[in-house]
């Protein structure tokens, strides 16, 4: 009941409410991997994004098979201005999660970020195979890929 709530909060912006309602939740129970979901939303919302590492890194540890965990980590590094190693991290997770649109995403924002413009364009394409016009759209908004839209050269 209080991890539904805290989702609530958390989509109403309210990231205190949704912190309170975390807080709520037996000590025991707190590590679970869908509690430190909304743990990192709330962390992310107010970008503390050290915070969000740790969560990000506990739910990799914790449950591997959950491919949110890996991007959440990745994501943070990538906040924190440490896209290399977000890059890194990520490509582990889709060794295990190769079907998954936003890792696939998330790679090419990276990529392009490192200017492997190649490559980051090859990363998208699955991306919008598997998530469709959405993600097309997405991505044309999404500051990470700058360079690729900007005639010039090609990497």
């Amino acid at each position: 009941m209080h991890l539904t709530a805290a989702q609530g909060w958390l989509e109403l912006g309210n990231h205190e409410e949704a912190f309170e309602e975390l807080e709520q939740i037996d000590a025991p129970l707190r590590g679970h991997p869908d509690v430190l979901e909304v743990r990192w939303g709330i962390y992310a919302s107010i970008e503390k994004w050290d915070y969000c590492l740790e969560i990000g890194g506990a739910m990799v540890r914790l449950d591997p098979a959950r491919f949110t965990g890996w991007i959440n980590r990745s994501f943070a590094l990538h906040c924190l201005k440490r896209t290399k190693e977000a890059y890194e991290q990520l490509k582990e997770g889709l060794r295990r999660h190769d079907e998954e649109e936003l890792i696939w995403y998330n790679l090419a924002c990276y990529a392009c970020v490192l200017g492997k413009k190649f490559e980051a364009r090859r990363r998208l394409a699955k991306a919008i195979d598997l998530g469709g016009d959405a993600v097309k759209t997405r991505a044309l908004d999404d500051p990470d890929f700058e360079a690729l839209w900007r005639p010039g050269e090609k990497k």
